[in-house]
């Protein structure tokens, strides 16, 4: 499996985190004083972050992304629902390559 295509992999398993994370373990602290929710969501999502970063760094040398894209995809991995954006740009770019 390529780089580009672990990348977009861990792209979006971190962006469903986050979206848990933001909607579901958040709401469930502090609607609901569930603490533990935040505690194991925010793991889970501390170590995608980590996995995401490796990965940009992996497939920049591989598939030769700008140093632009590479901060446009750090930027939008912020973002709640950015990383989806993000695949659909990786989608194109794997499709015109």
């Amino acid at each position: 499996m390529s780089e580009l295509k672990k990348f977009r992999f861990v792209n979006k398993i971190e962006g469903i985190s986050f979206i848990i994370l933001l909607f579901i373990a958040m709401p469930m602290k502090y609607s609901f004083d569930y603490p533990m929710a935040t505690k194991v969501m925010g793991m889970l999502h501390g170590l995608l972050v980590f996995a995401f970063i490796y990965y940009i760094i992996e497939a920049k040398r591989e598939a030769g992304f700008t140093w632009k894209e590479t901060a446009i995809y750090s930027i939008l991995s912020l973002i709640p629902f950015g990383s989806f954006y993000t695949d659909k740009l990786l989608e194109r770019k794997m499709t015109i390559a």
